[in-house]
């Protein structure tokens, strides 16, 4: 992408998240005061003067941590300052300068990119602390003061990052992009078909549920067109919440299907289906995505030559409330059909911003009235006046009848099945609207 990126970068729990939220002017990452709270790479855009950048958060870089989930943090924060042309190093006045600090701060000057120290938490306006001088041992030049909660200083250290951005290109025209949000519950392997995608350990991998509380973005190109890839934390059943962070996730996973155009639902082939994961499906159609259900974890199940075609079977009658959506069967670990899944996606995608012509709609009802009488009640028949699409995203048809009560479900259905047997509308739900309109003469 030709927009610079600038990295925001320390040591756990010096505010780095809220200068980050501060920065791109919403709430984007988590802010806790539990250390280790931001894990991943969180990408945000902001604007300075008139300039464009992305801006970059990272978890908390432990140079010497043995921890599992730390030590990948630093291989996160790592790639993020590979990338960067630009790097914050964030500093806490009030623990001042420890020894975590030193170490990174030579682990940036390694790197070769600019990087702009921002003391953070300097609350008080005014001449700085003594304790803010310290900071000047770390070789970095002149620090700037900050306080990222109430917004001091975030203008003088904004104006720093511009004097080191590279000179300013023409930005690409991008093509459509495809919004896809990877859903499911914990630990189905959203992150490793991310990274499978990626071909880099893009997001965190591990089997501690949770490994992912944030929404992340990755931008993928290739033949098959322009992806933007929303991993998304685990969804879990309410009363498992144990925290507040984890409901923050949950909401941020809600957000990651409101702005998706397809949302990959993911399902362990080794457990099977479950309850939660009607659930986790159940937000997606709610909110009108484009739909792929994809079944991770195929290559650990022995198969003969019925496997799939009985797990299909099941899965069929599982989410009989969205028989809409097609199934394919994949393995992030070995790559299986992830070409496939880009094929699918896009086609969702394509059905579920379709719209179509009323006079075709209309041809399409007529034939099907034809085939299959409207329903009578009473001696009254329904009446189809008219058809019309409203919008797309999802496809919205408005009906206007006679009277709705005679307008019954089964009819309903067999219409949306000849719209989508005419038009292929696969992976979409549609919603159909209902208008009474009367009639002097009917009886």
């Amino acid at each position: 992408m030709s927009k610079p990126v600038v990295a925001i970068v320390g040591r756990p729990n010096v505010g780095k998240s809220t200068l980050f939220n501060k920065l791109v002017g919403k709430r984007v990452s988590i802010v806790d005061d539990t250390p280790g709270v931001t894990r991943d790479r969180i990408y945000g855009d902001c604007e300075w003067c008139g300039r464009y950048f992305s801006l970059v958060d990272t978890g908390g870089i432990e140079p010497d941590s043995k921890d599992i989930i730390l030590s990948q943090m630093r291989a996160q924060a790592q790639l993020a300052i590979d990338s960067a042309d630009v790097i914050i190093l964030v500093t806490d006045l009030r623990s001042g300068l420890v020894a975590t600090d030193a170490d990174v701060a030579a682990m940036l000057q390694k790197s070769g990119r600019p990087v702009i120290l921002c003391v953070n938490k300097c609350d008080s306006l005014g001449e700085p602390s003594p304790e803010f001088y310290e900071f000047y041992n770390l070789g970095l030049g002149d620090p700037v003061q900050v306080s990222a909660v109430h917004g001091h200083g975030t203008g003088d250290l904004l104006d720093r990052v511009l004097e080191n951005l590279p000179d300013e290109t023409q930005e690409e025209e991008e093509g459509e992009l495809i919004k896809v949000a990877v859903i499911g519950k914990p630990n189905v392997g959203k992150s490793s078909l991310i990274n499978c995608i990626t071909g880099e350990n893009r997001c965190i991998v591990s089997d501690i549920a949770g490994t992912t509380r944030d929404a992340i973005d990755t931008m993928v190109e290739n033949s098959y067109g322009q992806f933007l890839f929303i991993d998304t934390a685990g969804i879990r059943r309410k009363n498992k919440i144990e925290d507040a962070i984890e409901k923050y996730s949950i909401l941020r996973a809600q957000m990651a299907i409101e702005r998706a155009d397809v949302c990959v639902i993911m399902i362990d082939a080794e457990v099977g289906f479950t309850e939660q994961d009607s659930k986790v499906a159940g937000m997606a159609h709610e909110a009108g995505k484009g739909c792929v259900i994809a079944i991770n974890k195929w290559d650990a199940i022995e198969k003969d030559d019925r496997t799939m075609q009985e797990f299909r079977k099941k899965l069929e009658n599982d989410f009989s409330f969205m028989p809409y959506a097609p199934f394919i069967f994949i393995s992030a670990k070995t790559g299986q059909r992830v070409d496939r899944l880009f094929e699918l996606i896009k086609h969702v995608a394509s059905s579920n911003a379709m719209r179509i012509a009323t006079g075709m709609l209309n041809d399409v009802l007529g034939q099907a009235m034809a085939r299959v009488q409207p329903p009578t009640d009473k001696g009254r028949r329904l009446k189809i006046y008219y058809l019309t699409q409203a919008s797309t995203k999802p496809p919205t048809f408005v009906f206007f009848v006679n009277s709705a009560e005679l307008f019954h479900f089964s009819y309903q259905r067999y219409l949306e099945n000849r719209i989508r047997e005419t038009f292929g509308m696969e992976g979409t739900p549609i919603r159909f609207v209902i208008r009474e309109r009367g009639e002097k003469n009917d009886k």
